[in-house]
Formats: C-alpha cells, sequence, structure tokens
C-alpha cells in the first residue's frame, strides 16, 4: 500500500496530473479534518483546502521523501489555516444555521463541538488531530513543530478542561 502511494507521488512529481489527483482524493477527507479543527467557517475552509492544493501542486517537485507526502501535504494546510487566522485574527464567520428537529446524535455532534470550541486553541487542536484524526503524539508533534513533551502536557490538560467544561455544561 505505501509502495504504491509512493509510486503515484513519484509520478506526480514527474508531471502526471492523474497521479497527483488521486493523491489528494485519498487525502481529502483527513485535510478537510484537520482544516476544521482550526476554522469553523465552512468558506474559509474551502480556502485553505483550495490554497492547500495549489502549493502542493507547485510545490510538490521539492518533496524530497515520497513517503512523507501525507505528512507534508497536512503541514501545508496547517500552515494555511494560520495564515487565515492571522488575517482575520477572530472575525467569526456566520454561517446558515439550518432549521432541523431533534436528533440525539446530532445533538451529541453540537454538543460535543461546542464543547471543543471553548477550549483553547493550542488544546483544540491537539485533541482533534489525537482523537479525531488518530495521529500519534510523535506525528502531532512533526506536524506542529513542537516537543513530543509539549504535546503530551497540552493533550492532559485539554482533556482535564474539556471534563471540567463538561461538567459544569452537566453533559458528563
Amino acid at each position: 500500500m505505501d509502495l504504491e502511494r509512493e509510486r503515484l507521488v513519484r509520478e506526480a512529481q514527474a508531471g502526471d496530473q492523474n497521479a497527483f489527483t488521486e493523491l489528494l482524493r485519498a487525502n481529502e477527507l483527513r485535510m478537510y479534518k484537520v482544516a476544521r479543527s482550526f476554522l469553523s467557517c465552512e468558506d474559509d475552509i474551502a480556502d485553505v483546502m483550495q490554497e492547500s492544493v495549489l502549493q502542493a501542486y507547485l510545490h510538490l517537485p521539492n518533496l524530497k521523501q515520497a513517503a512523507y507526502f501525507q505528512t507534508w501535504l497536512i503541514r501545508i494546510v496547517i500552515n494555511q489555516c494560520k495564515n487565515m487566522l492571522a488575517q482575520q485574527r477572530r472575525v467569526v464567520c456566520m454561517e446558515q444555521v439550518q432549521e432541523q428537529g431533534y436528533e440525539e446524535s446530532g445533538f451529541d455532534k453540537l454538543a460535543f463541538e461546542d464543547l471543543m470550541s471553548r477550549l483553547d486553541e493550542k488544546y483544540r487542536q491537539i485533541m482533534l488531530l489525537y482523537y479525531g484524526e488518530g495521529y500519534s503524539i510523535r506525528e502531532i508533534s512533526d506536524l506542529l513543530e513542537m516537543k513530543q513533551a509539549t504535546v503530551c502536557s497540552r493533550l492532559a490538560r485539554g482533556r482535564k478542561r474539556y471534563l471540567e467544561i463538561s461538567k459544569l455544561d452537566g453533559t458528563i
């Protein structure tokens, strides 16, 4: 499987647009989830993803090791999210709220998103990458360019703060 991915990366680096498209499709959901962990506005997420694809396409020849394509691509997404946040400086996008009936699973998702949004960004990012995306502490450390010990401590503090907020809201 990894050999196939590396072959696709080499083909994409050689100019094969179909190989590049296949690589993007394989990573599309992961890119979205990472962008979603930073941004709440769907339009901003779409802009970040579009800019990330463009940057990946332009800089793909500079990727030295094909095996690290996914990590490299996610790093581009994270950098684009940080750029957008720096430009916005906490401007909140008001999305249309769909009227819908009560659904237990939908309610749980909204409650979870509300709790996560109340965490400091430094904790929220790590928790979403760890629990939502399944990245290891080492991978998060590489993606966010911080020490593994920092990732561990922020993950622990994020969990503790999440539980505190949950208890205050009566969700647990």
